[in-house]
C-alpha cells in the first residue's frame, strides 16, 4: 500500500463514542434492543439519520415514524448499527469522486444499491448472514474516498477516469495505479476503527474472494457478486448483471434467485 494512503488512513478521526457503544451492544450476545435505545437516543445526529431513513420509501413502513425508541425497534440491531455506523463514516471522510466519474452523491447512492441488493438476496438465503452482510455491502467502496483523495493528489484523475470509465474490473485499475484495491483500503480503515475481525476480513477478500480463508469467503464472494453487479462505472447494467450473474453460477449459488432480485430493484429504481 502506498505510504499516501496509509498516513491518510492513520489521520483519520475516530469514531463517535456513541459508534463504538453501538457496535459493542451489536456484538454482544445479551445486548438487548433497549440497550440499543439507550445508546442512540441522547445523539440528535443518529436519531435524525434514523428517521430520515424510516420515512424514506426504501424501507416501505407504512406510517410516519417520530422517535427513537420506535424507530430502533422498526429497524432492529442490525440495521440501526447500518444506518448510525453508515452515516457516521460519510461525516469523517471527504468525499471527492471525480477521479471516478460521480458525485458524492452518487456514490452514497450506489452504496445504498449495493445493500439493497445484498439485503433482499440474502434473507432469502440466510437471515443472520444477511445480518453481518448488510453493514459491510454498505461500506465496503469507503476505501475508494481514499484512493479517489490520492489519485487527485497525484494529479491522475483524467488518465485514471479514462481508464475505469470502460473497465470491468475496476479492482485491476486501482491496483495499478496505487498498489492495492479499494477492499484492502477499507478493510485498513475499519481495522483502524478497530471493527471486529469477521467483518474487516471479509471485506478485505471482496476483491479476490478466491484468496480468503474459508470461514469467511462466502461473505466476500457475497460481497464481490454485488459489487460486480452494481459496480460505481457501470450500477446495473446489462454487462454488470451478467458479470455478477456468471459469478453467483460459478460460486455454487442460484443464479436465478439473484436475477430474481435484480429484476424486483430495476423495477423499484
Amino acid at each position: 500500500m502506498k505510504s499516501s494512503i496509509t498516513n491518510s488512513i492513520k489521520s483519520l478521526p475516530a469514531l463517535s463514542k456513541t459508534i463504538s457503544q453501538i457496535n459493542a451492544i451489536y456484538a454482544n450476545p445479551k445486548a438487548s434492543l433497549n440497550d440499543m435505545i439507550k445508546a442512540v437516543k441522547h445523539d440528535p445526529m443518529i436519531i435524525a439519520n434514523l428517521l430520515k431513513a424510516a420515512n424514506s420509501p426504501l424501507y416501505g413502513f407504512s406510517s410516519g415514524i417520530s422517535n427513537p425508541a420506535q424507530v430502533v425497534s422498526l429497524f432492529g440491531m442490525s440495521m440501526t448499527r447500518t444506518i448510525a455506523v453508515s452515516n457516521a463514516v460519510r461525516k469523517l471522510l471527504s468525499v471527492d469522486m471525480q477521479p471516478y466519474g460521480i458525485s458524492s452523491e452518487r456514490f452514497a447512492e450506489i452504496s445504498e444499491l449495493q445493500a439493497s441488493l445484498m439485503l433482499k438476496w440474502y434473507k432469502k438465503i440466510d437471515k443472520i448472514k444477511a445480518d453481518k452482510l448488510y453493514l459491510a455491502s454498505f461500506l465496503q467502496e469507503t476505501g475508494k474516498i481514499l484512493i479517489a483523495s490520492d489519485i487527485i493528489q497525484g494529479e491522475e484523475t483524467t488518465s485514471f477516469y479514462s481508464e475505469i470509465e470502460l473497465t470491468n474490473n475496476i479492482a485491476q485499475v486501482e491496483k495499478s495505479y496505487v498498489d492495492v484495491t479499494c477492499s484492502e483500503v477499507t478493510a485498513e480503515v475499519f481495522e483502524y476503527w478497530e471493527f471486529d475481525n469477521e467483518f474487516i476480513e471479509m471485506i478485505r477478500y471482496a476483491d479476490y474472494p478466491d484468496k480468503a480463508p474459508s470461514k469467511i469467503r462466502e461473505y466476500s464472494t457475497a460481497l464481490n457478486i454485488v459489487k460486480s453487479i452494481v459496480p460505481i462505472n457501470k450500477p446495473f447494467s446489462e454487462v454488470s448483471i451478467n458479470i455478477g450473474l456468471k459469478k453467483a453460477l460459478d460460486a455454487g449459488y442460484n443464479h436465478e434467485l439473484l436475477e430474481d432480485v435484480v429484476d424486483d430493484i430495476l423495477d423499484e429504481i
